[in-house]
C-alpha cells in the first residue's frame, strides 16, 4: 500500500535502526539520541547550543531537553560564554571523557554490521541519497 511513500518508508527504517542503536548503547545508559549528541560534544567541546542543534539536525527546544537529560546524568556541562552571557557552550565532564571510546567503538560495530548486512556499496549509496533528499528538503 505505501510502497512508494517516502514518509512510511523513511519512518518505518527509523524504527528499526532506532532498535539497533538503543541496543548498541544500553549500556551507557544513554539513548540513541543523547549517545549520538554526547559523540559531538565530546569531538567538538564547547559548541554553543544552537550550533550542537544545527550540528545534529534537530530543533533547539529538542537539543534543550536532550542536554538536560545529559546533564542530569552528569556527562556535560553548560558554561556561559565571556561574550553573551545568555549563550552556553556544552563541555563534557570528566566522566563523558572516560566514556568517549567505548562510545566510539559501540557506533562503529553498528556501522560495521550494517555494512557487512547491507553491503558496502549500498550501505554508502543509501547514505548518500538520504543526505541529498534531506539537503534538499531543508
Amino acid at each position: 500500500m505505501f510502497d512508494h511513500c517516502l514518509y512510511f518508508n523513511t519512518t518505518a527504517l527509523a524504527r528499526s535502526l532506532e532498535r539497533v542503536w538503543t541496543q548498541a548503547f544500553k549500556p551507557f545508559g544513554l539513548t540513541p539520541s543523547q549517545a549520538f549528541m554526547l559523540r559531538v560534544v565530546l569531538a567538538k567541546p564547547a559548541l554553543l547550543q544552537n550550533e550542537l542543534a544545527r550540528e545534529l539536525a534537530i530543533s533547539r527546544p529538542t537539543a534543550s531537553r536532550t542536554l538536560d537529560g545529559l546533564q542530569k546524568l552528569g556527562l556535560v556541562e553548560r558554561r556561559a560564554t565571556e561574550t553573551d552571557g545568555r549563550e552556553f557552550a556544552i563541555h563534557p565532564t570528566a566522566l563523558a571523557q572516560g566514556m568517549k571510546d567505548g562510545l566510539n567503538a559501540a557506533s562503529a560495530a553498528v556501522t560495521r554490521r550494517l555494512k557487512q548486512e547491507l553491503g558496502q556499496g549500498h550501505f554508502d549509496e543509501a547514505v548518500s541519497r538520504m543526505r541529498k533528499v534531506r539537503s534538499t528538503l531543508e
